[in-house]
């Protein structure tokens, strides 16, 4: 997914949509930080969805914050909107892990 700007992880990529004065996006940045600490080859990106909106309406972002699990493809294997709980973003990413071998 090129359109991302940045490397994808080499097993698995959180890619989180956020606005300026979310607060939600600050805890969601918070969490997803972790996770990608805790798991190897996982990497974190984070974008603004006031500036990619051409990104954001081809993906079909309509709140923030919004996750999309990618395998290590890039192929979006998991969607949530909200913020998530730490359980649930490690599950996906086990998912996310198991599909792409």
């Amino acid at each position: 997914m090129a359109e991302l700007g940045a490397r994808l992880g080499e097993r698995a990529t959180l890619v989180q949509f956020s606005s300026a004065f979310c607060q939600p996006c600050r805890a969601t940045r918070r969490i997803l930080a972790e996770v990608g600490a805790l798991v190897p080859g996982v990497a974190h990106i984070e974008i603004d969805a006031e500036e990619h909106l051409s990104l954001v309406r081809a993906l079909g972002i309509v709140r923030t914050p919004t996750v999309l699990v990618l395998d290590a493809t890039g192929t979006v294997v998991r969607r949530a909107a909200g913020m998530p709980r730490k359980a649930d973003v490690i599950a996906a990413l086990g998912a996310a892990v198991r599909e792409a071998v």
